[in-house]
């Protein structure tokens, strides 16, 4: 039998052992193979062939908290790198463009006047600091109070400032001056920030205030004494003795005696150095171991002006000439406000608020010098003061009813300071004559003009518009044009075209009655009757004593520019502490509020007091 088969279908049929061993799957397999070769395939046999087919996968971020796509991730990196870059090109293009700047205002007259009449009491200093900014003065009377036999507590009075032309230091105008330079500072701190001059103002006051706490024991709480001058002027009956008056030298160069005058019963003295001291205590109360050091010597000579009922001049003859004061009451109203708003305590409130010691100190009298605000009268200002705590605080009873009194009358004091009103007449040129022409009239109208500014502000901050003088109603805005007349007649808009505080404007004084300006810086000691021919030259001070305000000029407007005549070329150290006050308040901004606060600073959470009830009722 052959090994090869024959085909059925008419061939040999071929076996093999590969062929053989072949399964019947793998012969389909070369079947379709084969097939594949000699026709395309359709969708369904491919599927077949190449199984399932595999998705392309999307790619994802772990970013911890969230997952993100790769592709939306790097989007928003791209995006915030573009957004940096362009925030980056534009701030660089901003910097390197040329800026426009808009410059400040320049500083308003009043602003540049208050620089100079600061520059004043650096003149009128004994032992000067590094930066007193006067060549021309030097230290001076450093034996002052060391001789003296006054009180065993009271040896050293070197310290404080010369009262005018001349070297003595009275106490009575010297703590009225530092009185209002405090208020000043407590009612118009910001304005001083912004003029540059709070550190200097708050030096002076500290100067000043040193130098009274030496002039009484001022550790104790009890006292019989304090010293009321240093210096003497006393030149009656042609006395020759070389004294401050006597002798035209410059301070360095004195050499005579400067005696102590002494006083025991002085009410109206020791009340306004109590006020000067209390005042004080509020301008450093974040200084508070100074601040508490004030106001013990406050209290203390607060205490013995009430124990020492008398006036300081009525024992003194040189005071009676120079600064006689005509009454004390007006000094405990005065004193006791500003006691109760250093220390909080009701008593010194209720004190200042008895109906009898107000009807003592003129609040209800009138009269031709009503109104008038100085250093020997301080009602006008105390009752200012007292209505600014109706204003603004309202303790209602047991003291509104004087507190409303006061209020009225500070209205009334307004009023007559209105050119409409004849209280008080004016010169052609418009300055108010609240001296009735008298000399040296100046400081009442700088006084006047500062507490004219003061109430327009409190008004303004209390959120009333004005206020009645009689039927007729006034702005507030009245007041302040007062105000600015007065102090700009006294900067130069006057018929004579002059400034009356030396080195403000073009025309000044030049002959200025006072020792060290007029005598030469050359280190050339003159003796008592050898500085008399730089008192009676003609020619201009050799040094001059900028923001200086003199005297001022005549009822008629007139003014003599004569060294000797000290009615018209004297400044003095009052005077000047007004002119602070008053420049600061009309300076910069209106829209530069008072402060309402900071001398509120130690007055407790107030809760009136109710009334008593009605008597019972009886049939």
């Amino acid at each position: 039998m052959s090994m090869y088969g024959r085909d059925p279908w008419g061939g040999a049929l071929e076996i093999n052992a590969a062929t053989d061993s072949a399964t019947d799957d793998d012969r389909s397999r070369n079947d379709l193979d084969r097939a594949a070769v000699s026709r395309q395939l359709d969708e369904t046999q491919q599927s077949w062939l190449l199984g399932p087919s595999e998705q392309k996968k999307k790619r994802y971020i772990d970013l911890g908290c969230i997952i993100v796509s790769r592709k939306f991730f790097l989007w928003t990196i791209g995006t915030l790198l573009c957004a940096v870059f362009v925030a980056a090109f534009v701030t660089l293009i901003l910097e390197t463009v040329p800026r426009h700047h808009h410059k400040e205002p320049p500083p308003d007259n009043y602003t540049l006047a208050l620089h100079k009449a600061l520059m004043f009491f650096n003149a009128q200093k004994w032992k000067l600091p590094k930066h007193n900014n006067v060549s021309w003065r030097g230290n001076s009377c450093v034996q002052d109070g060391k001789s003296s036999d006054v009180s065993p507590s009271i040896k050293d009075l070197v310290g404080g400032f010369y009262d005018a032309g001349d070297a003595i230091k009275f106490n009575f105008p010297q703590s009225f001056a530092m009185t209002m330079l405090s208020w000043s500072v407590i009612e118009y701190s910001a304005k001083y920030e912004a003029a540059g001059e709070l550190e200097h103002v708050k030096e002076l006051i500290k100067w000043g205030s040193d130098y009274l706490l030496k002039t009484f024991n001022s550790t104790a709480d009890t006292i019989s004494t304090l010293a009321a001058q240093v210096g003497s002027g006393d030149t009656s009956g042609g006395s020759t003795t070389p004294n401050d008056h006597y002798c035209w030298m410059r301070p360095e160069d004195i050499d005579y005696d400067r005696p102590v005058t002494a006083c025991s019963t002085c009410s109206d003295l020791a009340a306004e150095m109590a006020a000067a001291l209390a005042a004080a205590s509020i301008v450093f109360k974040d200084n508070k171991a100074y601040s508490k050091k004030l106001v013990h010597g406050a209290t203390t000579l607060f205490k013995f002006s009430r124990d020492r009922k008398s006036i300081y001049s009525r024992g003194s003859s040189e005071a009676s000439v120079f600064y006689n004061s005509t009454s004390f009451w007006d000094e405990v109203v005065w004193g006791g406000a500003w006691m109760y708003y250093a220390t909080g305590n009701s008593s010194y409130l209720k004190l200042a608020t008895t109906t009898k010691i107000a009807k003592y100190a003129g609040a209800f009298s009138g009269g031709s010098d009503y109104g008038v605000f100085s250093w020997d009268n301080k009602l006008a200002g105390a009752q200012l003061l007292l209505s600014r705590l109706r204003l603004f605080l309202s303790p209602g009873y047991p003291y509104e009813e004087m507190l409303r009194s006061f209020h009225n009358q500070t209205s009334i004091v307004m009023c007559s300071y209105l050119p409409i009103f004849t209280s008080f007449n004016r010169t052609k040129g418009g300055l108010i004559q609240l001296n009735h022409g008298r000399p040296q009239p100046l400081q009442y109208v700088v006084n006047a003009a500062f507490l004219a500014a003061l109430y327009s502000d409190y008004l303004d901050a209390a959120d009333t518009p004005g206020w009645y003088c009689g039927p007729n109603f006034f702005s507030t805005d009245v007041l302040r044009n007062f105000s600015k007349t007065q102090i700009n007649y006294i900067l130069g808009n006057n018929p004579r075209k002059m400034s009356y505080v030396v080195g403000f404007g073009n025309k000044y004084p030049k002959h200025v009655h006072h020792r060290g300006a007029s005598i030469p810086h050359n280190k050339v000691k003159y003796n008592c009757k050898g500085g008399w021919k730089w008192r009676d030259s003609s020619k201009p001070n050799p040094n001059t004593i900028v923001g200086a305000m003199v005297a001022g000029p005549d009822k008629h407007d007139g003014f003599h520019d004569v060294r000797s005549n000290y009615n018209y070329t004297e400044p003095t150290l009052a005077g000047n502490a007004g002119l602070v006050a008053a420049l600061v308040a009309l300076s910069g901004e209106k829209g530069r509020k008072i402060d309402k606060n900071t001398i509120f600073s130690a007055i407790p959470p107030m809760f009136p007091t109710p009334p008593p009830p009605p008597a019972p009722w009886k049939p």
